[in-house]
């Protein structure tokens, strides 16, 4: 299936590229979300008629995500306490909602899906760099440092 791509994608292509994908992906998620359209005559028309609306829109949304990273940058860490036994493994494990609820007390919104943990979830105490992809080419990394709840940090 060839897809025009709405807006840029990491990993699969910038705004205006035709690409092919496989069918459930574009029907599925590129197209409901408005991130892509069929690539058919008439949409590569129209596509061509809007691609200066679509670059600003786009453009602005980077500015936003720029302001965010610089948001981020100033915070530099946070600290989660969490219940650990004594060789600092904790009980149960910190994940992306756990950090994100820390980064919106923290007074810097986020979304969970925006934020990375490539290893999976942290399961023991100590510091971590964390990322947070807030666009496909604005990427933020702060420092999270998980500490033994009771423990005074």
């Amino acid at each position: 299936m060839e897809v025009i791509l709405l807006e840029k994608i990491r990993n699969l292509g910038a705004l205006g590229d035709q690409v092919k994908v496989k069918r459930g992906y574009g029907r599925n998620y590129l197209i409901p979300q408005g991130k892509a359209v069929y690539a058919t005559k008439e949409n590569v028309i129209k596509f061509e008629k809007r691609r200066a609306e679509l670059e600003k829109t786009q453009m602005q949304k980077q500015e936003e995500a720029t302001a965010r990273q610089q948001r981020f940058q100033a915070l530099g860490s946070i600290i989660i306490a969490s219940k650990a036994g004594e060789e600092g493994k904790l009980f149960g494990s910190i994940g992306t909602r756990d950090i994100a609820e820390a980064l919106i007390n923290a007074g810097v919104p986020v979304e969970k899906r925006e934020i990375r943990l490539p290893s999976g979830a942290l399961r023991l105490t100590g510091e971590y760099e964390v990322t947070i992809e807030l666009h496909s080419d604005v990427v933020a990394t702060i420092k999270v440092q998980i500490i033994p709840e009771g423990s005074a940090g």
